[in-house]
């Protein structure tokens, strides 16, 4: 399982966080734990299966906001209390 972290721009409330998450949903049939964050400027989601970042990334982008960069990396599932 993978986990990708995309950096965006222009997103300044929660509705916006909602938009950018569509936009990963529709691109990523296959994305879990889809999140953004308004304030940290970025949203992730994980993955079993390989993704094209740059078709994210346009996905984005015809929302109206800005990936600024994309990182895919090993995602360790932690159990209970983080072991």
């Amino acid at each position: 399982m993978e986990q990708v972290v995309l950096k965006i721009d222009g997103m300044m409330c929660g509705m916006c966080e909602a938009h950018v998450n569509d936009a990963i949903r529709k691109a990523v049939p296959h994305a879990k734990k889809v999140s953004s964050s308004h304030k940290k400027g970025e949203a992730s989601f994980l993955t079993e299966q390989s993704v094209d970042l740059e078709q994210v990334k346009a996905a984005i982008a015809q929302t109206g906001y800005t990936c600024l960069s994309a990182q895919s990396k090993p995602y360790q599932k932690r159990g209970l209390f983080g072991f």
